[in-house]
């Protein structure tokens, strides 16, 4: 391929995600004048799914938007992650420190599991984890609520797919404007909004505990995931772990079920 070829491919490949994240743009505006509200917010996390997102409602509401960043036993990178997103997209942001909720919370409860002899150790890390993902999300309603603002969600196709989110945490959401993107166009997304490089080279985490990465708690890569939801051939041990995956989170995606009397 001759360099002038190449320049000019390149070119309509950004084109094109001009295209799509304009679309975006106007369909988040659309969302919130569909709903009386006055603009949006984001739990900003210093992942890229996050930092895409924060782009997004930057150039929907220029001066309605807003960035929340939860830090709840997390680490200072996270934190700093997360204020390089929010100052490179120019979104305004605060920080709502929730250690001491978080573990009044969890301490309460396990205590009253332990009295009544309920206690399961081997759940313990997992309680904490979704207590930490719910927290935050009642703390960005009720930003949300007082600016009458719509909550803006982060999760990508990948995501979705295997049900790697909280319900009622990171899941509980009004709006999922990257909700059909794989996660290597969350990539191309990202490289072209300008989030900053350590951000976009940043392993998935969801930071719920020391160590942790998306693709160790599953047992699989986005980029299997991506080639399964295209078509593609995958190792049949990875495709039985993503199927698993998405068969056991459906309840995640659908309104909780109910009898239907007659």
């Amino acid at each position: 391929m001759k360099e002038s070829d190449y320049s000019m491919n390149n070119k309509g490949i950004k084109e094109h995600i001009e295209e799509k994240i304009v679309y975006a743009v106007n369909w988040l505006r659309e969302q919130v004048s569909l709903a009386g509200a006055q603009g949006l917010v984001v739990g900003v996390s210093g992942g890229i799914d996050s930092a895409v997102v924060a782009n997004l409602i930057k150039r929907a509401y220029p001066n309605n938007s807003l960035g929340v960043i939860l830090p709840i036993k997390s680490s200072e990178a996270d934190k700093t992650d997360g204020l390089a997103v929010v100052s490179k997209a120019d979104l305004k942001s605060i920080v709502i420190n929730l250690d001491d909720e978080h573990k009044a919370i969890y301490e309460k409860t396990i205590c009253e599991l332990i009295d009544l002899k309920l206690y399961n150790e081997e759940r313990k890390r997992i309680t904490d984890a979704n207590l930490r993902a719910r927290l935050r999300m009642s703390t960005i309603y009720a930003v949300a609520n007082q600016l009458n603002y719509l909550v803006v969600g982060t999760d990508n196709a990948a995501e979705l797919y295997t049900g790697y989110f909280t319900k009622y945490g990171d899941g509980g959401v009004d709006l999922l404007p990257i909700a059909t993107l794989k996660k290597h166009e969350v990539n191309d997304w990202a490289k072209h909004l300008g989030v900053p490089n350590e951000i976009i080279e940043r392993k998935p985490s969801a930071g719920l505990w020391e160590g942790q990465t998306d693709e160790k708690e599953m047992g699989t890569t986005y980029s299997y995931i991506d080639a399964l939801l295209e078509g593609k051939h995958i190792p049949c041990d990875h495709r039985d772990i993503i199927e698993r995956l998405h068969k056991n989170s459906r309840h995640k995606r659908i309104m909780p079920p109910y009898p239907t009397f007659y």
